[in-house]
């Protein structure tokens, strides 16, 4: 038998005996001390309901909202907010109690960005933010080795920490630590959720490391951490009460990791702002949607896996591509988390300078929800470069401004978004690829803009924020009825 089939005889193995520990000692111990959390956190728990009751005489319910990085303002983030906003609407004697690991920021700052960012509104009074102090250990830095399971672990020591603070009627991660969802069942018995945007580990990466019999020993044991990773992994599934994911991509990514809940995996789109953009930019011929300049527009967080580096290099393809345009603009908007982004951003420009289009690259960073909106009705295109995008919310914020869009050859962004190639944009790979794709959409003729335009929007309202309160709810009522049999 070979190394290989040696691991993975190994890896079931173990997730077998953490089953049986599961059943037979783990949940008496971890009631046990679920028991204890309760009991310290019961005098919070009744001052944060009397605030609620007030006035009612239903029972407040706290919905516990697991996002370390809530001041982050992404797109995870936007789906945070929208779905507190609808629990807000729905169940007005709810609590949203959000575990952070953001000490720089009080409340009015945390909701002042979320109403600049995204244009939505909160209840101050009915959101409850608890700051986390160990939020160190789900840092990549922390775990420079076995980093997949260190900060999977370390998502363990945060939910710890976080249930010290408050236990929640309902717990609901919005981040993407699916092992803290198991564990919040194992000690409390509390209804669970998942919105995942990206599943821990894909098949895409099990996939990535070659095999055959050349295959060295190091690659060996990588594959079969990540099989091991993987098992673990698969065992998170099994004690959510409703798993939402943002695209299909995710979903099927997923099925094939959590195969005991595959027909439970529901798809719920991230909630864009098709409304507002739509509102804010019309399409008519004497409107902005036909008066456009000739403006690339990427809107992505300054992070490594945007591949802004990639939107550069084919800008400059385009400009050798198309000579005689000497008009067209690169306008990169993003958000700036920390020093690590600073630093990219400065390595970004640094190498628009070496290439020769630094006067046409334009960055905005941290730009407030006016100021996209601006740049979304100035724009001609929309780019997205990353692979595997696992949605792509300014995609979609492209579409319904009416920009024509040229996206990366995968995940959301080709399977869920700029569906049909031509016609609302083009998919590329390489740099060479999405200059093409810049110089198509520059050229068309002015009557295809305008349809094509026309077909992004309608294209677009599949995404809205109406839609996703909706499906939203639909998991949540159930989590509800599930929290009400239990009391």
């Amino acid at each position: 038998m070979s190394l290989f089939s040696l691991l993975f005889t190994a890896t079931v193995g173990l997730a077998s005996i953490a089953a049986l520990f599961y059943f037979v000692l783990g949940k008496l111990v971890f009631r046990a001390l679920g028991k204890t959390l309760r009991s310290r956190t019961a005098v919070k728990r009744g001052i944060v309901l009397s605030t609620l009751s007030e006035g009612s005489t239903d029972q407040g319910i706290i919905v516990g909202f697991f996002h370390p990085f809530c001041n982050a303002g992404g797109g995870g983030e936007r789906v945070l907010w929208a779905a507190i906003r609808a629990t807000q609407k729905k169940y007005p004697n709810a609590m949203c109690v959000v575990y952070t690991g953001d000490h720089d920021a009080d409340k009015a700052t945390i909701l002042s960005r979320v109403e600049n960012r995204f244009d939505i509104h909160l209840e101050p009074t009915r959101v409850l933010f608890l700051y986390l102090t160990t939020r160190h250990w789900i840092a990549a830095s922390t775990w420079p080795h076995f980093t997949l399971l260190g900060q999977s672990l370390g998502s363990l020591v945060l939910a710890w920490d976080a249930f010290t603070l408050l236990v929640p009627d309902i717990f609901i991660d919005t981040m993407g630590y699916g092992f803290t969802l198991p564990f919040a069942k194992l000690l409390f018995g509390i209804p669970t959720s998942a919105y995942v945007h990206y599943p821990t580990i894909s098949t895409d990466m099990l996939g990535s490391l070659p095999s055959g019999s050349t295959t060295s020993l190091r690659i060996s044991a990588k594959r079969a951490y990540w099989k091991l990773f993987a098992a673990l992994y698969s065992q998170c599934g099994t004690s959510i009460d409703t798993i939402l994911c943002n695209s299909t991509w995710t979903a099927t990514h997923l099925r094939y990791l959590w195969p005991s809940r595959a027909s439970s995996i529901t798809v719920v789109f991230p909630p864009c702002a098709v409304s507002a953009v739509a509102d804010a930019i019309p399409l008519s011929k004497n409107g902005p949607g036909m008066s456009r300049e000739r403006v690339i527009l990427c809107i992505a967080q300054f992070r490594p896996e945007k591949k802004h580096d990639l939107i550069i290099n084919s800008f400059v393809r385009y400009c050798a591509l198309c000579p005689d345009d000497k008009e067209t603009k690169l306008v990169l908007i993003g958000s700036v988390r920390h020093s690590e982004d600073k630093t990219r951003v400065y390595d970004l420009r640094l190498l628009a300078h070496e290439k020769g289009v630094k006067e046409r690259v334009v960055f905005v960073c941290d730009a407030s929800w006016p100021e996209i909106l601006d740049w979304l009705a100035r724009a001609w295109v929309g780019v997205n470069a990353m692979w595997n995008e696992h949605f792509g919310i300014g995609v979609v914020e492209y579409q319904a401004a009416g920009l024509i869009s040229v996206v990366h050859d995968s995940g959301g962004p080709k399977l869920d978004i700029v569906v049909g190639e031509g016609s609302t944009g083009w998919h590329a790979e390489t740099p060479e690829q999405f200059a093409e794709g810049y110089r198509k959409a520059l050229e068309l003729p002015a009557g295809e803009v305008l349809a094509m335009r026309s077909r992004a929007r309608e294209s677009a309202q599949r995404f809205s924020e109406e839609v996703f309160a909706e499906r939203w709810l639909v998991g949540l009522e159930e989590l509800v009825g599930l929290h009400m049999t239990r009391r």
